[in-house]
């Protein structure tokens, strides 16, 4: 069997998982008939503390739609400049929102609320009115990088202070709040708006949710429809979601002593550059010296594993339900046996 480190979001649903999704109560989720659905929306909305939550498939939409909803065409967002909300998401604000990004260059995906003030635009009709701030919590491309509770209320302020909306990108917040022992309505609570994933470490097999103020989520479910995310019986879909966020949010731990491990093992070996310090959840980024990633990557598929390259020399390996420690403590031996093509 492969030792799959591509990604989190490479989970299957367990036999139990499946068997809640089998027998889910459905009904048609656009008039609000969905009983299934509506379980999930309202727990959700309690774990988060806000007022109400929207299921949709992806957490690219519950992110794009929380930009429509927030701006009108012509407004300006401001990201991290390696934000999956400008990196990976397609061109969407753009596309779906024609709103223009204004990017911050943080430290492995986090800046602060001084970072903040000095980007934002003195109101000028020759400038795009600066209406969002997103953040995202963990950070993607900065290697599962914790977004820091007391910077966020930062930021935070600094927003209510110019009038301007305050969005997370949570799809991977279950890490961080398990990482920091801080509860989802704690950590989410200066935000007035928050996507959450249930596809990724909980390993349900599809969905996110957008939470917020009750005026909000009513603005957002219409651009779901609008975006063509309206679902019929989808309660099977959201009874993976219920059963991971009520049975798997423990193994998150799990994932992240893998990483550590994982990080630790690959720091040994001669060609491999890592600081394990860096690896907080259960993202970690490596460097190759000298052998390009994506050869590096071929060989290890090779012998079974399976990881991505996410630059000329760097590589992406993530922790999941799906690897156990006994695998994740083979990887070593097997990355440096590729190295030498051995």
């Amino acid at each position: 069997m492969p030792i799959d480190l591509r990604s989190d979001t490479i989970t299957q649903p367990t036999q139990a998982m499946r068997e809640a999704i089998a027998t889910a109560e459905v009904g048609d989720d656009v008039l609000g008939d969905d009983p299934t659905v509506n379980q999930l929306e309202r727990y959700v909305a309690s774990l988060l503390g806000k007022d109400e939550a929207v299921f949709m498939p992806s957490g690219t939409m519950t992110n794009q739609i929380a930009l429509r909803a927030h701006t009108e065409p012509g407004d300006e967002v401001i990201l991290e400049s390696q934000a999956h909300i400008y990196y990976y998401e397609g061109g969407a604000p753009a596309a779906l929102s024609g709103v223009t990004c204004r990017l911050i260059q943080g430290d492995r995906g986090v800046f602060t609320a001084t970072e903040l003030e000095q980007v934002l635009r003195p109101t000028d009709v020759h400038f795009p009115r600066t209406k969002l701030v997103c953040l995202e919590n963990t950070h993607n491309r900065g290697g599962g990088k914790i977004y820091p509770l007391p910077e966020i209320k930062a930021i935070a302020k600094v927003c209510q202070h110019h009038g301007l909306q305050l969005h997370l990108d949570g799809a991977r917040l279950w890490n961080a709040c398990i990482a920091q022992n801080i509860s989802a309505a704690d950590y989410v609570e200066p935000f007035d708006s928050v996507s959450v994933c249930f596809s990724k470490g909980l390993g349900a097999p599809v969905g996110s949710a957008l939470a917020g103020s009750k005026e909000f989520i009513q603005r957002a479910r219409r651009f779901r429809k609008m975006f063509g995310g309206g679902m019929r019986q989808a309660g099977m879909m959201a009874a993976g979601a219920i059963y991971a966020l009520k049975h798997h949010s423990a193994y998150l731990e799990a994932d992240h002593i893998n990483a550590r491990t994982l990080a630790q093992g690959l720091q040994a070996i001669p060609g491999i550059m890592i600081e394990p310090k860096t690896v907080e959840t259960n993202i970690v980024m490596f460097q190759t010296r000298s052998l390009p990633a994506q050869v590096l990557v071929e060989r290890l598929r090779l012998k079974g594993v399976y990881i991505l390259a996410v630059g000329p020399n760097t590589i992406r390996a993530v922790t999941n339900l799906m690897v156990s420690d006994q695998q994740i403590q083979q990887v070593p031996n097997l990355v440096e046996l590729a190295l030498n093509n051995a």
